[in-house]
């Protein structure tokens, strides 16, 4: 599979978050995505997935035009900032209605994404009274538990201690050898460097550079 952005712009309160943003992306390999606070990273990643429209340009994914053909990204992972998560509730009941959306799994597997973060799925406490590093694990766990064919990835290794972090860089990989196309954005030099196959710099909205 394949994943395109072919001169893909957006403009937001007549300030430019992406200019003239192309991209060829293709499964099985992990891709980073670089560059200081509001440099667009994340407004590259909402692009992509289909959760924010473009003034203009193509992406394409599988040959089919997003927006056009699609909705968004069909069998995504994403983990954006400020992930929305239903704090009443516990990590696996989170995880059971976001997967009755495409009711692709069944509890058996959701409890085998939980435990895959690190975290016990029959842990009765609420979202609420989760540590940082708890949401983080069950955010990424959400992400996993379709065997997506696209990973979209903000900052997958925040708030986490050095065995967290290990053991998510450790799930990346993983995942790229299924198969899946990953995208990182991270502020962790040493994730980018030990997992990305390709480097992208970005810059006000600009991709400036980019190291294979």
């Amino acid at each position: 599979m394949q994943l395109l952005a072919k001169d893909i712009n957006k403009k937001i309160k007549n300030k430019n978050i992406l200019i003239d943003i192309n991209l060829k992306l293709d499964s099985g390999n992990i891709y980073g995505f670089v560059g200081r606070n509001g440099s667009g990273k994340t407004m590259l990643f909402r692009a992509l997935s289909g959760l924010m429209k473009i003034d203009s340009g193509e992406i394409i994914y599988d040959k089919k035009i997003l927006h056009r053909d699609m909705t968004i990204l069909p069998n995504m992972g994403i983990i954006l900032e400020n992930a929305g998560l239903y704090p009443e509730f516990t990590g696996f009941k989170n995880l059971k209605l976001l997967a009755q959306i495409n009711s692709k799994i069944d509890s058996a597997q959701i409890n085998e994404a939980i435990i895959r973060v690190g975290l016990d799925p029959q842990d009765k406490r609420i979202v609420r009274k989760y540590s940082l590093g708890m949401k983080q694990r069950i955010v990424l766990a959400q992400a996993i538990m379709e065997k997506p064919d696209v990973l979209l990835l903000d900052e997958p290794t925040n708030a986490l201690d050095d065995s967290g972090v290990e053991l998510i860089r450790t799930i990346i990989l993983e995942e790229k050898k299924r198969g899946a196309l990953i995208l990182i954005a991270s502020h962790n030099k040493e994730d980018i460097h030990l997992l990305a196959d390709k480097v992208y710099y970005m810059d006000n909205g600009n991709i400036i550079d980019r190291v294979v």
